[in-house]
């Protein structure tokens, strides 16, 4: 880089840096609330409920588990506040799949691995695949049998989640099988099913839908569980609540004045001719 480029480079940087935020460290309350840090690119960010933060959380491996974004969408996994993915789709497992969100993932991953469709040997095999790849847990949905179950928790040393769906489901032979943690999802009477389950079994971990809602977030942990799903907005969704914003602004932001030339050169992507022939 020539002395003229250099010179054009910090220019350039120095005025970008004028015209935008540093991050913001926002102080904690005197009741020693975590301090919260906003990047000036990755501050918009989709965030569990209020709510959840009140659950007391399952402590697996070390890690406090509060909040599961229910989704396999990469985006919203890398843009969250959740503390753990919950990657469970209407489709066979497969394990690039998994392999690919947990990976991309920054935050703990339980992987779907059948119980419906999905039975028998292929969901011992795809428990094993998904643990060697760095799985926190597995889960398996409400149709599988204990002989199912109880193999599946057998082949893997993480955690064994099993959905249940109704306050008719048995438990204690689910526990008795292997599960580990008991995932109720029972759509309006989740919070009715958890407070039964808590009632006869007052350790077992229980995760729960949240229903969406502060309101129905915070029924569901007052009736037991311990952390909750959280099923976000359609990134279709989110992307129409951002253009919305974008129409009905009035004034654009300013931005630094440069030449398609002087940005090029700061990044490193233009040289001249003189420095081609070097």
């Amino acid at each position: 880089m020539s002395r003229t480029e250099f010179a054009t480079f910090h220019k350039v940087v120095a005025t970008m840096e004028d015209n935008v935020s540093e991050p913001v460290v926002v102080p904690a309350t005197a009741k020693k609330e975590a301090p919260i840090i906003q990047a000036r690119l990755r501050h918009k960010i989709l965030k569990m409920p209020e709510e959840s933060w009140k659950a007391s959380g399952i402590r697996i491996f070390g890690r406090k588990i509060r909040s599961l974004v229910y989704t396999t969408d990469l985006a919203i996994i890398k843009n969250c506040d959740a503390d753990a993915v919950f990657a469970v789709y209407p489709f066979t497992p497969q394990q690039s799949i998994s392999e690919a969100i947990i990976d991309a993932a920054s935050i703990p991953v339980f992987c779907g691995i059948g119980g419906g469709t999905t039975r028998g040997v292929r969901t011992v095999t795809l428990a094993h695949d998904v643990e060697c790849q760095g799985a926190m847990g597995v889960v398996l949905n409400s149709p599988i049998s204990n002989v199912n179950l109880r193999a599946v928790s057998l082949a893997i040393d993480i955690p064994t989640v099993i959905t249940v769906v109704s306050a008719d489901a048995d438990v204690a032979a689910r526990i008795d099988a292997g599960a580990a943690i008991i995932n109720v999802a029972g759509g309006k009477e989740t919070a009715n099913i958890v407070s039964k389950i808590r009632e006869k079994f007052p350790d077992v971990p229980i995760i729960a839908s949240s229903g969406g809602t502060e309101e129905s977030t915070r029924l569901t942990i007052e009736a037991g569980a311990n952390a909750v799903t959280y099923t976000p907005p359609a990134p279709a969704i989110l992307f129409k609540q951002m253009m919305a914003q974008y129409r009905s602004s009035t004034t654009p932001p300013e931005q630094p004045q440069h030449t398609a030339l002087e940005v090029l050169q700061a990044a490193g992507l233009w040289h001249d001719q003189h420095d081609r022939r070097q």
